[in-house]
């Protein structure tokens, strides 16, 4: 089996949590797309100071992160598995903990404000449709 074929392999119907993985990835997949490509919407979005030195990198390189994660979330929903999407609820759980002493000291940018409110409450709603299911 081909590695292109074998990406595209997934169990139908997916249940509701693992098709809310897949969505939860298009989105991360979708912004960090934006900030790899307009490391500026810091600054136009979100009112940041100007860059005062090469923060523009930074800001790729945290858009290739989340283009990573969401990849990571898009091909772990597909699987169906539950392991997967009940991971997935701890390590968002664990997000603002990290973000927050940084963005509110100054060192992170308030952009990533929205990742430790957002991915908190997308990781309850992941709990919750497990809970359901």
């Amino acid at each position: 089996m081909s590695l292109l074929s074998t990406l595209m392999t997934s169990p139908k119907p997916l249940p509701a949590p693992s098709r809310y993985t897949v969505f939860n990835g298009y989105f991360y997949l979708s912004f960090g797309v934006m900030a790899l490509i307009w490391p500026g919407m810091a600054q136009t979005l979100f009112r940041e100071a100007p860059f005062a030195g090469r923060e523009d990198g930074m800001m790729r390189v945290v858009g290739l992160l989340l283009m990573v994660v969401g990849w990571l979330y898009v091909f772990a929903g597909r699987t169906g598995e539950r392991s997967v999407v009940a991971a997935s609820v701890i390590d968002r759980l664990l997000i603002p903990a990290a973000l927050l002493p940084l963005i509110l000291t100054g060192v992170l940018p308030h952009l990533l404000s929205v990742f430790a409110v957002v991915d908190p409450a997308l990781g309850i709603g992941a709990w919750m449709l497990l809970r359901k299911s």
